[in-house]
């Protein structure tokens, strides 16, 4: 009994520990702080169940920062309270994740994970471009990012993409022998265990360029990465699988996006990601029905849109007449962010909410639709009967506003 008060007592002690690390921010905020701090900033409501679930995290965050001497300090604001502050950073989900840095504000749209908004935080808090002196120390960062981009010198573009990838600068002798580079300066990216350099006629804009190569050509994606591309305007083949113990039709189907990944980059890479995606819920949402897994989709978040396969994929060479016909338009595309398929969507998402109300607790179910449904026959009520009266010249209601009584109040009229 003793030593089960002892670990209850322990976690209290270390809960309170970390969450004084975590400070309550109110409407003051903006003029209290100082100039120079940084502020990793969670923007919660007290009834948000993401938002309670994703508490101990963010006191993990603020003890393990505070733990590495980082000079991030992390905060966290009740939005419905302080609608000020919550109306200062375009707070309009919950729970919103932001940092400030010299009075610049950065997004976090990333997973909820201790891992990914540390990765952001520490992203932020450093400098834009970080320089790479040595060969050791290219490789070091090599071996930690998936993606990379090294240039002489692109702040401006680093400022604003900084929220989603890094940004390294190096001289040319810092570079693998391996690295090939026809003119100086360059800017190079470096994933896929490879690399590739920007060229302006063949490339375009730099920023759009850097935007679209943020990501690796092949990886596995879950809804936030998936939302992320879309904002690029590129589209995305997935192979949607089995979350758990990949059978052989799912690894053949992973496969085979992967090999066209690599072997037809020049032919698809400006327009497509490639990726699998473990589990079809996510989908089944976006298509408003069920998938059947394992199978193929391409994508396009940028208008809530989506392909499927006219037919059979058993080959590659299926598989590449499918992603031609979804980019000449000879596929035919569903869905999109049309006036009907708006109408279609708030049907689906509330029937998808509803549903497992109405299994679990009818009552409840039969109130949430009966309640908004005899407000707004109350509303139509009262509209109805606050109608101003029809009167007379003599000042009697006229009850019959037929076409025979205008008739005999025109002819009163003349007379």
């Amino acid at each position: 009994m003793a030593d089960g008060r002892t670990t209850v007592l322990l976690s209290v002690l270390m809960f309170a520990a970390a969450a004084a690390f975590v400070e309550e921010l109110n409407d003051s905020f903006m003029e209290t702080k100082g100039d120079d701090e940084i502020w990793l900033i969670k923007f919660y409501a007290p009834w948000c169940t993401f938002c309670k679930q994703l508490d101990p995290v963010w006191h993990q965050i603020g003890s393990e920062l505070r733990s590495l001497g980082s000079p991030v300090h992390v905060g966290k604001s009740d939005a419905t309270a302080n609608t000020g502050l919550a109306k200062e950073f375009r707070v309009r989900t919950y729970p919103a994740i932001l940092m400030l840095k010299k009075n610049i504000k950065y997004n976090y749209s990333g997973a909820r994970t201790k891992d990914g908004i540390m990765d952001f935080a520490n992203r932020i808090a450093g400098p834009l471009v970080r320089s790479l002196s040595s060969l050791q120390l290219f490789q070091h960062a090599m071996s930690r990012h998936d993606v990379m981009f090294v240039y002489g010198n692109y702040t401006s573009v680093a400022e604003q993409l900084i929220v989603h990838t890094y940004f390294f600068s190096a001289s040319r002798d810092v570079l693998p022998k391996a690295v090939s580079l026809s003119t100086l300066p360059a800017v190079v990216v470096f994933k896929d265990g490879t690399y590739f350099t920007y060229r302006e006629e063949r490339d375009g804009d730099l920023k759009s360029w850097i935007n679209r190569e943020r990501f690796p050509n092949f990886s596995q994606i879950d809804s936030y990465t998936l939302y992320a591309m879309g904002e690029t305007g590129k589209l995305v083949l997935l192979a949607l699988v089995e979350e758990k113990h990949l059978g052989e039709e799912s690894l053949r189907y992973k496969s085979l996006v992967e090999s066209v990944a690599a072997e037809h980059r020049e032919s698809y890479s400006r327009d497509m990601y490639f990726g699998f995606m473990a589990g079809s819920d996510y989908i089944s949402g976006l298509v408003m029905g069920e998938i059947i897994v394992p199978s193929f989709i391409v994508v396009n978040l940028s208008n809530d849109g989506y392909f499927l396969p006219p037919g059979t994929v058993q080959t590659e060479h299926n598989l590449l007449d499918f992603l031609d016909g979804v980019l000449n338009g000879s596929v035919q595309g569903h869905g999109g962010n049309g006036a009907f398929q708006r109408v279609r969507r708030l049907v689906y998402d509330t029937r998808v909410t509803l549903a497992p109300i109405f299994s679990h607790a009818p009552l409840l179910g039969c109130f949430l639709v009966a309640f908004p449904l005899t407000i707004g026959a109350c509303f139509c009520y009262l509209c109805f009967k606050a109608r101003p009266a029809v009167v007379n010249e003599d000042g009697t209601p006229l009850l019959t506003p037929l076409l025979g009584s205008h008739k005999k109040t025109s002819k009163k009229k003349s007379d």
